[in-house]
């Protein structure tokens, strides 16, 4: 007798086939850095699954990395807003491809982390000490994701680095958890490229960092999760998002603990201190930075989960 696969079970099997992605272009105050320049990207679009394995670092190893690597380190004044732009494969936009930026199968959350390093073209990046700067989880009020929020923008993810962090040549590590298959482990898929920077005019601030392999276990409930369940949280992996405040309010979406939020805004209730520089975030579903922006600048809204000073 032949077995009969759900619906969810077969929409896996066949997303799992055509929904990768890779992170491939940067965006520094809204300006294209150029298509694959000074980003370390995979010729295979497909995921890491072993957190334990130094391909969860900067991808690469059974990804290998597109030739030539790009040498560019790209220039980015600390406290800028920062777009990582990603497409189902390296050659980009493709609105013909239901797939492009991912299959929409693939929930889950987009995180950024950076690391100081000597040379940001450097080959090693294993024993680098890495800090969280951005993530979008899941909003429990209307049950979407980070990536939900990253389809809807066509692949563009926007955030700040941090304007207090030193100076010098880092790696940006963007990443994609993909929960679809999540249930036990190995089944969730890691995405992730990492962008060769060179920050100017930052602080002295030393965040707390974490090491890759390292800050996430096969066992961590934003890893091992069924996510076809009814979900009132969902836990990041990984560290607190780092703020040059001290505390650690930049994130896009924290777990929701309830449902009852009232329809969508585009600020939250409170409005912390200080100001956004141009081309910053300053509003959107869950956003809980500063909201005014730098004169003669004015927060405008691009969507329900984003407005910009322009």
């Amino acid at each position: 007798m032949k077995a009969v696969l759900s619906s969810t079970v077969l929409a896996v099997l066949a997303a799992s086939a055509s929904g990768h992605t890779i992170f491939q272009e940067l965006h520094v105050n809204g300006v294209s850095q150029g298509h694959l320049n000074g980003i370390r990207v995979p010729d295979y679009d497909g995921p890491i699954s072993d957190v334990n394995s130094n391909d969860i670092i900067c991808n690469g190893g059974i990804n290998p990395y597109h030739q030539p690597v790009s040498q560019a380190v790209i220039k980015v004044a600390a406290g800028s807003t920062v777009t990582a732009e990603w497409h189902h494969t390296l050659q980009g936009a493709n609105p013909s491809d239901s797939s492009d930026p991912v299959d929409s199968s693939h929930k889950g959350p987009v995180i950024a982390y950076l690391a100081k390093i000597p040379s940001a073209t450097q080959t090693s990046v294993t024993g680098l000490k890495w800090f969280k700067i951005y993530q979008d989880g899941y909003n429990a009020a209307d049950k979407t994701w980070g990536v939900d929020r990253m389809i809807q923008n066509k692949g563009k993810v926007t955030f700040t680095i941090p304007s207090c962090i030193a100076s010098g040549q880092y790696l940006l590590r963007h990443e994609m958890i993909a929960l679809h298959g999540a249930g036990s482990y190995p089944g969730a898929q890691f995405y992730m490229e990492c962008a060769q920077l060179e920050i100017t005019g930052g602080g002295s601030t030393s965040p707390a960092t974490v090491n890759f392999p390292g800050a996430y276990s096969g066992s961590d409930p934003g890893i091992k999760i069924n996510i076809y369940q009814t979900l009132s949280s969902y836990t990041i992996p990984g560290p607190p998002v780092f703020s040059c405040s001290g505390s650690n309010p930049i994130t896009t979406n924290p777990p929701v603990t309830t449902t009852t939020t009232s329809a969508p805004t585009t600020t939250t209730t409170t409005s912390p201190g200080g100001t956004v520089p141009q081309w910053g975030q300053c509003g959107g579903i869950g956003y809980t930075g500063p909201t005014t922006c730098v004169s003669p600048f004015k927060c405008i809204k691009t969507n329900d989960y984003y407005s910009q000073c322009q």
